[in-house]
């Protein structure tokens, strides 16, 4: 199977259900941010990491967006301009 690019954010509401969430994408993908992780996977990895997250969040008070990205046309991780830097 073919392997897709994926960007995971999150804003959890609840300090419990955040460490969860984060614990859980540790596991499965690679931290960019603090509430931003990247993973490469096929179809049934990312339909894994979905139904995993849906059984941690509260669907009324928290949002987790999962983004597929083409790293050749959309997104260079590796080239990232840290803004702090630059305000010197």
């Amino acid at each position: 199977m073919k392997k897709m690019n994926f960007v995971i954010t999150y804003d959890i509401s609840d300090n419990k259900r955040l460490r969860k969430v984060a614990l859980f994408l540790e596991k499965n993908a690679i931290r960019i941010e603090y509430s931003v992780f990247f993973v490469e996977a096929e179809r049934k990895k990312i339909m894994f990491i979905i139904k995993e997250l849906k059984k941690i969040i509260n669907k009324n008070e928290d949002d987790v967006r999962i983004y597929r990205v083409n790293l050749s046309k959309s997104i260079v991780l590796k080239n990232a301009i840290d803004v702090k830097k630059l305000l010197v």
